[in-house]
């Protein structure tokens, strides 16, 4: 999206209820430009709506931290081989160290140029010349609809922010902080209500927000506001399922009225034919190729960074390598962020034993070689090889890595053959332990030898090579892979998708009904899988766990664990991650505000800051 000006408002907006003005209405302007003077065309005012995306493009998803921010400190992922590295403020709650309070300083400064840009938009939509209120306001509420998605998102991450719903026109060093109920009352209900009634229905081709975004943002937050006000809960998880059946009965009657989709099985959600149009998807998110590296979303070559987020380290084993080619086709780049936890694996584990299919479906756990090796006899050392294996060959196309879970038809073969099998096997019980649902450091070698101890005590080499997530993948990942391009130009991502709705009814029935339709909302979505239903009548946690199943990686479990209680004390995460509960503090649901921020307040700011940083 092009910018009209070096910042509508610049750096210092986010201060809170003033505007810095690099474009100022007010400063010696011979070119004659205004906001008011660009509002006054309809195009003109097009691109102050159009500016209103710009901060959700560059600071949320089409931002290098916006996936650890809301999928990072949470029972679903660890750091890439559980160790701990300069990334712990995402994945460790610092593990133990001083709190970084500036890592999230350019997603706070975007959200509050986004509000300001959002704030403008409202404030002048009395001036272009639509020729009807109809229009006028469809085009004003794609304004209200973003508002209200960069407070959901400031409160979620910060709890209490200030609060600006209009273009200020003075400096406020000393600003305050609105409880978060309140915002949700005052600011992001009501904005989410007037994007509802005036939204077009738009169609699968665009990233714009449209009725069924605002309908599933509504029954997002309803849903999530309950952690706030115990008292009136049941309430608005009543609005929540209200908003959420919407949703589903126009996607079972074939979205008729506000073109809610859902496919009719789990691997057409994230069939690359469908991502440009995907008719689950009720609001998504494109990255664009640039050339600046700042008027697109990931810099000048680079288009979705999420690919390589998940990405295990693959080519540590030499029958991989990474090169710009190969990212390409593989969909992917090493060295991802998120490994999964033993937790998030066990959830794929049905009750009679088998796997959810939607784990195969979901993650790739082969790689084949891209180019021709030997095992020498380094390597043979390295990954506990037979010597059998010495001088084997491996060419282009040939199985280079496998892992295997113990739930799989063929994992007792596999298992029994990892030694001696020409390419590597990497054997879940070797990663993970299922008894202190956590990663195997260590590993003992069958074959000792120099460096590689059979006491169990040698560093665990077999961790770079786990499940890696694919629900991102794109073989548009590259500026130069122009032939290949998702549709010619550009690749998505989901911001929400129909499956959530369910999941959502399914979490507001058991606070509205005591559960009793919950079950058909969750064996809707495990039905589409062909995962195995599940009977009785759900809890909490039983929601909680399918939408672990359905939607990691998909920008949302930091809140969802915030809104189920699972951050009140460490007892969840001891019981799924207890790696990361050794480091965790209730505050710590609340990410710190940024110093670079509070520095500019009266006093320094101490007051504005979160407990605990």
């Amino acid at each position: 999206m092009k910018k009209i000006c070096n910042r509508i408002f610049s750096g210092i907006l986010f201060i809170s209820v003033m505007v810095f003005p690099s474009c100022s209405l007010d400063e010696n302007n011979p070119g004659g430009f205004t906001m008011e003077t660009t509002a006054s065309t309809i195009d003109g005012y097009q691109t102050l709506i159009n500016q209103c995306y710009f901060s959700m493009e560059r600071y949320f998803y089409g931002s290098d931290n916006w996936m650890t921010l809301t999928e990072g400190d949470t029972d679903l992922w660890t750091y890439q081989t559980n160790k701990t590295s300069s990334y712990t403020q995402w994945f460790w709650f610092f593990a133990g160290a001083a709190p970084n309070t500036t890592y999230t300083n350019s997603w706070w400064n975007g959200t509050y140029d986004g509000i300001g840009s959002c704030n403008m938009a409202i404030s002048l939509s009395n001036l272009p010349p639509y020729k009807t209120e109809e229009e006028r306001n469809k085009n004003v509420a794609e304004a209200y609809f973003l508002r209200a998605v960069y407070y959901f998102n400031a409160v979620e991450q910060f709890g209490g922010v200030t609060v600006i719903t209009e273009p200020p026109s003075s400096i406020d060093f000393h600003p305050a902080r609105t409880e978060p109920l309140t915002v949700y009352q005052e600011v992001i209900f009501p904005d989410l209500e007037f994007a509802l009634q005036w939204l077009p229905v738009g169609d699968d081709n665009t990233t714009r927000a449209t009725k069924k975004a605002a309908l599933g943002f509504l029954a997002k937050a309803y849903l999530q506001v309950i952690q706030y006000d115990e008292a009136n809960k049941n309430q608005y998880a009543s609005k929540a399922l209200e908003y959420a059946k919407m949703l589903i009965q126009d996607a079972e009657a074939g979205g008729s009225q506000y073109n809610t989709h859902f496919y009719s099985t789990y691997e057409e959600v994230f069939k690359e034919a469908n991502n440009w149009t995907n008719k689950e998807a009720l609001w998504k998110h494109r990255w664009y190729v640039g050339a600046d590296g700042h008027g697109s979303s990931n810099g000048n070559y680079r288009t979705n960074r999420n690919v390589e987020y998940f990405y295990c380290k693959y080519d540590n084993f030499g029958a991989c390598v990474d090169n710009q080619d190969n990212r390409i086709k593989w969909g992917g780049n090493q060295p991802g962020f998120f490994m999964p936890t033993q937790h998030l694996l066990s959830l794929y584990v049905q009750e009679d034993g088998s796997l959810d299919p939607r784990f195969h479906q979901s993650f790739q756990t082969e790689w084949k070689a891209n180019t021709a090796y030997t095992w020498d006899q380094g390597n043979v050392n390295k990954y506990d090889k037979d010597a059998s294996v010495l001088a084997k060959k491996l060419e282009v196309g040939d199985r280079a890595i496998k892992f295997i879970m113990p739930q799989e038809a063929d994992y007792a073969s596999e298992s029994a053959s990892k030694h001696s099998a020409s390419y590597l096997v990497v054997d879940y019980k070797d990663i993970y332990n299922d008894a202190k649902k956590n990663i195997h450091m260590t590993y003992a070698y069958k074959n000792p030898s120099a460096g590689y101890s059979a006491d169990g005590s040698s560093e665990n080499l077999f961790n770079y090579f786990y499940p890696s997530l694919t629900k991102h993948n794109s073989s548009n990942y590259y500026v130069v892979n122009a032939g290949s391009r998702r549709n010619g130009n550009l690749n998505a991502t989901f911001i929400m998708r129909t499956a959530e709705i369910y999941l959502i009814a399914a979490e507001a029935d058991i606070y509205v009904n005591g559960g009793s339709g919950a079950m058909a909302y969750i064996n809707k979505i495990r039905n589409r899988a062909g995962a195995k239903p599940l009977s009785g009548t759900p809890a909490i946690r039983t929601v909680l766990d399918e939408r672990g199943r359905e939607l990691c990686g998909e920008y949302d479990r930091f809140y969802d664990l915030k809104r189920t209680g699972m951050f009140k004390n460490d007892t969840y995460l001891k019981a799924t991650h207890p790696d990361l509960a050794i480091f965790f503090k209730p505050e710590y649901a609340l990410r710190p505000i940024s110093t670079t921020f509070t520095a500019t307040l009266e006093d320094g700011g101490a007051y504005y800051q979160n407990p605990g940083y």
